[in-house]
């Protein structure tokens, strides 16, 4: 599939996250692969939920930066990170939804484990409920270069698949395209909604 119809895909899929109320308040971020070397990313301070082809900026993966001058999301280099720690990955959704956010808080370990639910299966290789699924989780930090740097460093030495957290902001996942990352959000998303709905049971 082409850039431009993943393009095509990933505005679908912000008016639908959008629609959800996952981007809140012109937050979050998506882009797509244009290439090797590009990403095609969110313009900073848009409406997921009202977004264009036209409000996508081309950013060099390598750099970070965008050719034209616009001003691409804050978060660019944990995308361009991204695309470069997997080369396979073909977009990444950032989304700030609530669930994702307080079970970020909620959880204290550097990481979250879900296991025993069938929506597991709803992210690529996972074949059973009965194995862990591991979510890393990252303290915030409003040093982006800092953060991706920290991500980069775990990722060495540890399996980061799907997605993280980052403390209190949010949920960054990805999938081979558009159509595999939004299935990716989607379960995640389930799963958070069903882990902190048994932490809340389980005290009372």
């Amino acid at each position: 599939m082409t850039a431009h119809l993943q393009l095509t895909e990933l505005v679908a899929a912000c008016h639908w996250l959008g629609a959800k109320g996952w981007a809140p308040a012109t937050g979050g971020n998506m882009s797509v692969r244009e290439d090797e070397t590009h990403c095609l990313l969110s313009e900073s301070g848009k409406d997921k939920g009202s977004l264009t082809t036209q409000d996508f900026i081309q950013v060099d993966i390598a750099c970070g930066r965008a050719p034209s001058g616009r001003k691409s999301s804050a978060e660019t280099g944990l995308h361009t990170l991204i695309y470069r720690l997997f080369p396979e990955a073909g977009a990444v959704l950032h989304t700030h939804t609530v669930n994702a956010t307080v079970l970020s808080r909620v959880e204290k370990s550097h990481a979250l484990v879900l296991q025993g639910y069938e929506m597991q299966k709803a992210l690529s290789g996972q074949t059973s409920h009965l194995d862990a699924l591991t979510i890393a989780i990252f303290d915030n930090d409003q040093d982006i270069e800092k953060l991706a740097s920290r991500i980069e460093h775990y990722a060495a030495e540890n399996p980061l698949r799907y997605g993280f957290l980052l403390r209190g902001h949010g949920l960054t996942c990805w999938g081979k395209n558009v159509a595999q990352a939004r299935q990716h959000l989607e379960g995640l998303e389930f799963l958070f909604a069903c882990e902190l709905r048994l932490r809340q049971l389980e005290k009372i």
